[in-house]
């Protein structure tokens, strides 16, 4: 690859990865040990713009599932996660947190709720399949914690919808927001949500059975040609201006959920119990110091960002960008950042440094842009 990835098997293909690659893939990255396609068009932006106006197939294999089922089940993943998850009903997708004793961030999956004592983690990219079997054996719980066979693909853009109702039929459309369904494929019953890795609206289906995997991308390829649809994968663009965070860029242990704005899916009065309840009750006690914002800022078409860019009030640092971006959309560069709380305030001017002493006027905006 012209990236220098190189492939062994130590890196995990997908059911998907011969058709990414006979759709022209540009490159992979990394995820969950396995493979995610990151670039099709000559551009993230003509991948953008048809984000935006039509139909995109991603393979997103590498939301690996935590499957936790069992009796205590349930009390396993509470245990995990400051969301209070006790009324969440069986067809209901779920963000959460998953914190450590100290609050800081482990993962931040989609929980999906199959059965009462049967659930799924749509993961992001740490091993939380280690840390709930850890927990579930120190704790003795009646549970299993496995990785099942199970690939996500991703069908997102405004005309998902119609494209999935043509070949599942008109139930896709009753299927409501984080919610999930099931359709018959290839004498199978599988799992779709109305969920995915963008703001553009579309679905997940969560493949169970690798060997329907072409299958699949084939019946959907062929069908979306009449809805103009194209290879993709998560858009840089679009994800910014939507406030769509990366686990390992916007978030990592160091972080806890109140940083990130997520205060509202935290139940922090001790009605549940979980790792980093005190912690982050001691957070609250003392005050939040830093919380993500949208950086709207100048200085031309910015690179993208793979170290933290300073963010400055004069001569003092109160920030960091960790993705940014140009927006074809606003013309101006986009940004995420976690900013000092005597400077978060929507309309405080700030400058960015970026690389090779490039310093841009920008000023903080709200989430999304």
């Amino acid at each position: 690859m012209s990236d220098g990835l190189k492939m062994s098997r130590r890196i995990r293909r997908t059911p998907y990865t011969n058709r990414i690659e006979k759709a022209g893939v540009r490159g992979f990255s990394v995820v969950n040990h396995m493979l995610l396609p990151k670039a099709f068009k000559p551009t993230v932006e003509e991948s953008y713009w048809h984000l935006r106006n039509h139909v995109q197939i991603w393979d997103v294999s590498c939301q690996r599932q935590v499957e936790i089922k069992g009796p205590d089940a349930e009390r396993l993943i509470q245990c995990m996660t400051p969301r209070d998850i006790g009324a969440s009903k069986i067809g209901q997708c779920l963000y959460i947190t998953i914190t450590d004793v100290d609050g800081g961030i482990i993962n931040d999956p989609v929980l999906l709720k199959l059965a009462e004592d049967h659930f799924w983690l749509s993961i992001a990219d740490s091993d939380v399949l280690l840390y709930a079997k850890g927990l579930s054996i120190g704790m003795g719980l009646d549970v299993s914690v496995e990785e099942p066979d199970v690939s996500p693909l991703a069908i997102q853009g405004p005309k998902a919808e119609d494209l999935l109702a043509k070949i599942f039929g008109k139930r896709i459309c009753d299927i409501g927001f984080f919610k999930f369904g099931w359709i018959e494929f290839a004498g199978t019953k599988q799992l779709i949500a109305r969920s995915g890795y963008s703001r553009q609206g579309g679905f997940e289906i969560y493949l169970n059975g690798s060997h329907l995997g072409e299958p699949l991308w084939d019946m959907i390829w062929e069908t979306g040609q009449t809805f103009n649809i194209s290879p993709g994968c998560p858009n840089l663009i679009e994800r910014i201006e939507g406030g769509l965070f990366s686990y390992g860029n916007e978030m990592t242990r160091e972080n806890n959920p109140l940083e990130m704005g997520l205060g509202k899916y935290c139940k922090l009065d001790g009605s549940i119990d979980f790792l980093g309840l005190k912690s982050l009750q001691k957070i609250v006690s003392n005050g939040i110091k830093r919380q993500i914002r949208g950086v709207l800022f100048e200085g031309g078409r910015c690179t993208t960002c793979s170290i933290p860019w300073p963010i400055m009030v004069g001569d003092k640092k109160v920030g960091d960008i960790s993705s940014a971006i140009w927006s074809p959309r606003l013309e101006a560069n986009v940004g995420l950042a976690m900013i000092d709380r005597d400077f978060w305030n929507v309309g405080q001017i700030v400058s960015v440094q970026m690389p090779e002493n490039n310093i841009a006027n920008g000023e903080i905006v709200e989430l999304p842009f």
